[in-house]
């Protein structure tokens, strides 16, 4: 099985940019996205759902921002749009806030869950990382009573966490920066120590000394000179997690700011 993630930075944007024709190289069984940017009357029949494809989306109210997407080969078995809509045990409400931005997909696929994630950056100001705070702390609650659930699940997603200083370019100056406080990395390895999601790439890349990065800058020639940062994950249960046997980043095109993360899972 093999499963892609992507940050489109604009689904309108990566398409005129080929994700469709790569995405036919790819053969892919389920592709997850975030940042579509738009709503479903901007959406092509192809985006809805490309050639082979089942597409399921949420998108965000706000016009031109944020939103997710999962293509499937299979047609799931259930689609669950936003964290209000999930049927876990515990209740979740007060997360109208999170679903209004469309950042949380999940596709059932027997006892397989898989998820499109995007949490929100804080990067803007004081008010968004303080968002983002809440939404981590609301968020863990969800991952806490999934890992408890007995499912398989796997998170794709944009997470705007660098773990550790393996997976930024310039960790030192980014000491204070949001993607990459004190309380966002604690809240990373809370959730890989102490619940028990793993970080499927660490998994099959332990070598921290690889740049793994998967999001670069638009700014100061980022890019070219790969200051980046990784925080773009597949993180899953360990059961699927331990069935990985190859994680790799696309880097030979570019369809947004962000590069494909590809995991393959041996069924």
């Amino acid at each position: 099985m093999k499963i892609i993630s992507l940050n489109l930075n604009g689904i309108r944007s990566a398409t005129n940019k080929g994700l469709y024709a790569w995405l036919k190289t790819q053969d892919a069984d389920i592709v997850c996205m975030q940042e579509i940017k738009a709503q479903q009357a901007d959406m092509t029949a192809e985006m809805l759902s490309p050639a082979g494809y089942y597409g399921n989306f949420h998108y965000a109210e706000k016009k031109g921002y944020s939103g997710v997407g999962i293509y499937s080969k299979a047609k799931p078995d259930r689609v669950i749009e936003g964290l209000g809509n999930s049927n876990l045990g515990h209740a979740h409400k007060g997360v109208a806030d999170i679903d209004s931005e469309g950042r949380y997909l999940e596709c059932w696929f027997g006892n397989l869950s898989v998820i499109s994630l995007y949490l929100p950056s804080g990067s803007s100001g004081e008010e968004r990382q303080a968002f983002k705070f809440s939404v981590m702390t609301r968020f863990m609650l969800h991952l806490q009573a999934l890992i408890a659930s007995g499912r398989e699940v796997v998170i794709c997603g944009d997470w705007n966490i660098a773990h550790k200083e393996a997976d930024l370019k310039n960790y030192k100056g980014n000491r204070k920066n949001s993607g990459f406080l004190p309380e966002e990395r604690v809240w990373l390895t809370e959730l890989f120590d102490q619940v028990g999601w793993v970080d499927v790439y660490r998994k099959v890349h332990p070598n921290t000394t690889d740049e793994c990065y998967t999001w670069w800058s638009n700014r100061g020639q980022a890019w070219a000179k790969n200051v980046g940062w990784r925080i773009d994950y597949q993180i899953a249960t360990p059961i699927i997690a331990s069935k990985a046997v190859a994680a790799s980043i696309y880097k030979d095109e570019r369809f947004s700011d962000h590069a494909p993360l590809i995991v393959e899972y041996k069924d």
